[in-house]
């Protein structure tokens, strides 16, 4: 089994953190974004991976990740030349994935849940594509799965009026047939060659798909909102361990909070639910629910439920920077 993973995404939503790099190498409690869904391939003996990006990010890609050697697999870039939707971005890795079954995963998704069941079901159980869904909020915003009597009975993306709450999680799982649906599905009315459209060509085709449903914590990280919710996520999983430095004697911190062992903080109050990337430097702020990226230098501010970068900060900040 390949694993296939999407990062060709614009990140508009996460503007302007995304004006200046691919979405999933913003960090999440200090590591990029696609460092856990390359993880997660790994996890399942996954070593032959496929990443689709843009072809002006491929430098920042081989800069941020590489080619596969820090984790000792293979990391094989494919290029998605326009933005054209998630199928369309399979087809271009046809090739790649020529007749094994795959893992693909969206690479702006970050999934709790096992994907090893979801994963047997098309290696070992004969079916052509297997789903993760999940119980979404805002269904308008998802890929969504409607079930009758534990079968699938329709899908449809980002739906108006939503017929379920049940969402595709960003990971699906395929043998090579999915290839004649991609090839075979028109633009829906946003332009695009959507990933439900080419899974309803399978189903009306006869071919199986599976699903499986989680109730792990789950978020795409597509808005700064949703960011900073990962944030949350991730920081709750590391709490208890021994992560960055440790504040000096003038700062207080409230767990659970990550900051990176070369930055530098006076007079702060810092956490809960704060992550401090390298080389900030911090002096009577206080911090809550933020992510500070790289390089952000800050004196005398007060911040809640902020992102903040050397050029950019959401919402704008108050005080001096």
């Amino acid at each position: 089994m390949k694993g296939l993973i999407l990062c060709a995404g614009r990140g508009s939503r996460l503007q302007p953190f995304s004006y200046l790099t691919s979405k999933v190498l913003l960090p999440v409690a200090n590591k990029p974004l696609i460092f856990y869904n390359i993880e997660k391939c790994i996890a399942l003996g996954i070593t032959d991976i496929g990443l689709v990006i843009r072809p002006s990010q491929r430098d920042m890609f081989l800069d941020a990740v590489g080619t596969g050697e820090r984790w000792g697999i293979r990391l094989t870039y494919i290029y998605q030349h326009h933005p054209r939707g998630i199928a369309d971005a399979v087809r271009q890795a046809e090739a790649f994935i020529a007749n094994d079954a795959f893992l693909l995963l969206l690479g702006d998704n970050l999934i709790a849940n096992s994907l090893e069941a979801m994963t047997q079901s098309v290696i070992q159980n004969g079916h052509d594509g297997a789903l993760l869904l999940g119980e979404v909020t805002k269904p308008q915003d998802y890929g969504i799965v409607e079930i009758k009597d534990g079968v699938i009975i329709g899908l449809e993306e980002k739906p108006a009026q939503p017929k379920s709450n049940l969402a595709i999680m960003g990971a699906y799982a395929f043998t090579p047939k999915i290839f004649s649906a991609v090839r075979s599905i028109s633009p829906s009315q946003r332009g695009e060659y959507e990933m439900t459209d080419a899974i309803s060509y399978l189903i009306d085709q006869k071919h199986s798909i599976s699903y499986d449903v989680t109730y792990d914590s789950h978020t795409d990280v597509g808005t700064t909102e949703r960011w900073l919710e990962a944030n949350r996520w991730m920081l709750d999983k590391l709490a208890g361990q021994k992560s960055g430095a440790y504040a000096s004697g003038t700062n207080t911190v409230i767990p659970p909070v990550l900051i990176d062992p070369s930055s530098k903080l006076e007079h702060c109050t810092v956490g809960p639910y704060v992550v401090v990337g390298p080389h900030v430097v911090l002096k009577d702020c206080e911090v809550e629910d933020s992510i500070l990226l790289e390089e952000v230098f800050l004196s005398r501010c007060k911040l809640k439920g902020s992102i903040v970068s050397r050029q950019y900060a959401v919402p704008p900040l108050e005080g001096d920077a």
